[in-house]
């Protein structure tokens, strides 16, 4: 009993899910209104399965540790928005869904989660310490990654769009291969940070491992299947209404990082920002180098070509962020002004959002 009561937000997903399915041709051909209603209620209980996901996924970090539990975390959160967009993808002819996404997933993750955590940390806690060979490993990556996948694709002729895409997939996962090995192996301690014991303790959660490995996977499945009716609404109830493309992409990107911002806020409040600069950054590389290659791959198998060059206005935003980043942590220590950098970009992301940039 107490277990079903903790996973209420699944089963109230189950619920929904039931009962779209069945009537998903009555709400799509209800009009505008409805279609997006429906979609929103949908994108709610998404959230709400991918915060049981991300606890579920905290379960197991807490059991194996640094690094390898900031892995899960992040792991699971890519995997949730690879789902949600894979499945997207095959209900909407927009060619820069893919882009705009991980583009938007990058700035909620460097921008949102390094920012607010910062703030809401530095406010309470002052400096707060890491381990800046980590910052340091996760920024030159990103820019490799975000370099490669993401601008040089401006400059590659259509007919060469193929074998650049074979590229890289090839790239990104040998790049993942090598980061995961020295992550898990020689490098380790990089991505550590040894915090004296005090008063304040980072929240500790309980469970069984199979039983969280188990209702993970029944959560990343209840994803597939809401983002399947909520995809075709949402598109239907945006459709005619002059939005911004990209904000189909930003409802994905925020549904995915929704779980890693609160668990970030914790950690900062806690006076632990070795894991909020885990999450944010490794979440952030996690989503180019491999949501990168399973999209490529998906346009590979389709035959149809998909536009993954940043547009100018991307291009700038992302070097000011990984600029920014890179200043901020060299030092090894957060605050609440370095903080509010980031969070300026983010509003300024946002904003450029909402004015279709």
């Amino acid at each position: 009993m107490v277990s079903l009561k903790n996973e209420k937000y699944l089963l109230i997903a189950a619920v929904a899910a039931a009962i779209a399915f069945p009537f998903e041709h009555e709400l799509l051909s209800h009009g505008r209104l409805i279609a997006l209603t429906t979609g929103l209620l949908l994108i709610a209980c998404i959230i709400l399965v991918a915060l049981r996901v991300a606890h579920h996924a905290e379960v197991l970090a807490e059991k194996v540790g640094e690094p390898y539990g900031t892995m899960i975390l992040t792991l699971s959160a890519v995997l949730v928005e690879v789902v949600i967009l894979a499945i997207m993808m095959t209900h909407t002819s927009s060619p820069t869904l893919a882009r705009d996404t991980v583009y938007s997933a990058v700035m909620l993750d460097m921008n949102g989660i390094l920012g607010i955590a910062a703030i809401l940390g530095g406010l309470r806690h002052g400096e707060q310490p890491y381990n800046v060979d980590s910052g340091n490993s996760y920024v030159v990556m990103i820019i490799t990654a975000i370099g490669v996948s993401m601008v040089v694709p401006e400059f590659i002729p259509l007919g060469s769009w193929k074998p650049y895409s074979v590229f890289t997939i090839v790239t990104m996962l040998t790049l993942y291969a090598m980061f995961l090995r020295l992550q898990t192996t020689s490098h380790s301690y990089f991505f550590s940070f040894s915090y004296a014991e005090s008063g304040e303790r980072h929240a500790s959660h309980t469970g069984r491992t199979s039983q969280s490995i188990g209702l993970l996977i029944v959560g990343i499945v209840l994803i597939g299947a809401l983002a399947e009716v909520m995809s075709k609404t949402i598109d239907a109830g945006l459709t005619g209404t002059g939005v911004p493309p990209i904000v189909a992409a930003l409802l994905v990107a925020a549904i995915s990082a929704s779980p890693e911002i609160l668990t970030a806020m914790r950690a900062a409040l806690a006076n632990r920002m070795q894991p909020v600069v885990n999450i944010a950054l490794g979440a952030s590389l996690s989503t180019v180098i491999l949501t990168i290659p399973v999209i490529e791959a998906l346009a590979l198998i389709t035959g149809k070509p998909i536009e993954m060059a940043l547009t100018p206005t991307q291009t700038v935003m992302t070097l000011l962020t990984l600029i920014v980043a890179g200043i901020n942590i060299h030092d090894g220590e957060s605050n609440a002004i370095e903080g509010t950098t980031h969070f300026v970009l983010l509003a300024t992301f946002l904003m450029l959002s909402a004015l279709g940039l």
